[in-house]
């Protein structure tokens, strides 16, 4: 007998989008610029990325994908009804926080900007599509940015507040599932994609990017605080930039070496899932001197507002050697690794893009995003 696989009832299927990839649109109604604007492709973009080198507005000779991205921003209608023919029963997608305060600390929003993805999350509804929400998919206006230096500085806690207010209470029934910030521990690798952080000569770039990194985790446990006593039925979730590192041999020192980069992003969920910074970071810290301002207020919101699930992105597998001879990476992104000598990349080995969602309150208990090969 043949035994069909089907999922269980209640299973949220779907797929995603980021606002920056898929709107364009960047100057229209009112939307002010952010830092995901002025990331260009070409040579020039890890530096950009990174912080290293220092892009603020657009310039000659360089392309900017997010400026006109697939224009969804005035095809969502076509685009959410080719969702539901693929029966698509969630929709993750992201606000670009320049639509809604174009400068970021403006004290009134703009409703042009609320307006549209009013009507995007209504949209969604005719279908019976669930939208999930990811508050902040990179963006970060740029005004913020060059007047307070980004997340490296507290102020973004009160624009951040007031930008989740603001969301939690105008879409309060249009939205249930929320994201706070998308793939949080690519403040580590993508610092100024990931929160606007830009670096001086003589800097120490980890002190300020883990300092940022705190900011952010509060900020996060702030909106899940809010959201909470917005509407009680909202379900809000952090995101991981996922990838398991493998030892590259059976040496103890290869086996070390897989569990300290696991560790660098582990420790972000490890904070927004169990309410407090975890030994293994305090140490680290302590060894390289890292001092992160903090206050007991914050330890507070941490350890009494968790997440009510854990979402990640799965794209590839990782190799790591405690080795320093094994030099050899594989190309490619950020997360660029050992190569893996079990994987045939020529026979699709390690191009599976996956997203999932684990909560024990989801109806089903996993939601899965998006299944694809690169």
């Amino acid at each position: 007998m043949t035994k069909i696989l089907q999922f269980p009832e209640g299973f949220l299927w779907g797929g995603a989008t980021a606002a920056n990839q898929c709107e364009g649109a960047y100057n229209l109604d009112g939307r002010g610029l952010a830092n995901v604007d002025v990331v260009p492709i070409g040579k020039d973009r890890e530096a950009i990325i990174t912080g290293q080198k220092k892009m603020f507005s657009f310039e000659e000779g360089y392309f900017y994908p997010a400026k006109e991205a697939i224009d969804m921003y005035h095809h969502y209608k076509e685009d959410i009804a080719l969702f539901a023919e693929m029966g698509f029963k969630t929709y993750r997608l992201s606000i670009a926080w320049t639509r809604i305060f174009p400068k970021g600390d403006e004290t009134v929003p703009n409703e042009a900007g609320l307006a549209f993805y009013e009507d995007l999350f209504k949209e969604c509804h005719k279908y019976g599509i669930q939208p999930l929400v990811t508050i902040t998919h990179f963006d970060c206006p740029m005004h913020l940015i060059e007047e307070y230096g980004g997340w490296r500085n507290r102020r973004m806690l009160d624009f951040y507040e007031k930008l989740c207010r603001t969301l939690f209470t105008r879409y309060k029934g249009l939205v249930k599932y929320w994201l706070t910030f998308n793939e949080i521990n690519m403040i580590l690798h993508a610092p100024f994609m990931g929160a606007g952080l830009c670096f001086e000569e003589g800097e120490n770039q980890e002190q300020v990017k883990y300092q940022a990194a705190h900011h952010e985790l509060v900020a996060s446990a702030t909106a899940i605080k809010i959201a909470h006593e917005i509407d009680p039925e909202n379900k809000v979730g952090c995101m991981l930039a996922a990838g398991q590192y493998y030892p590259n041999t059976s040496h103890p020192r290869d086996y070390w070496a897989a569990m300290e980069e696991d560790r660098k992003s582990y420790f972000f969920i490890d904070v927004q899932a169990r309410g407090e910074y975890p030994n293994y970071a305090k140490k680290q810290w302590e060894r390289e001197g890292i001092e992160i301002e903090m206050t007991a207020e914050d330890l507070d919101l941490l350890k009494n507002h968790t997440v009510d699930f854990v979402s990640f992105s799965y794209y590839a597998s990782r190799v790591a050697s405690g080795d320093p001879e094994v030099k050899e990476l594989t190309a490619g992104n950020v997360f660029a690794s050992l190569k893996n000598p079990y994987l045939d990349p020529q026979n699709g080995g390690g191009r599976l893009i996956h997203l999932a969602f684990v909560s024990p309150s989801m109806p089903s208990g996993i939601v899965t995003k998006s299944l694809c090969s690169s």
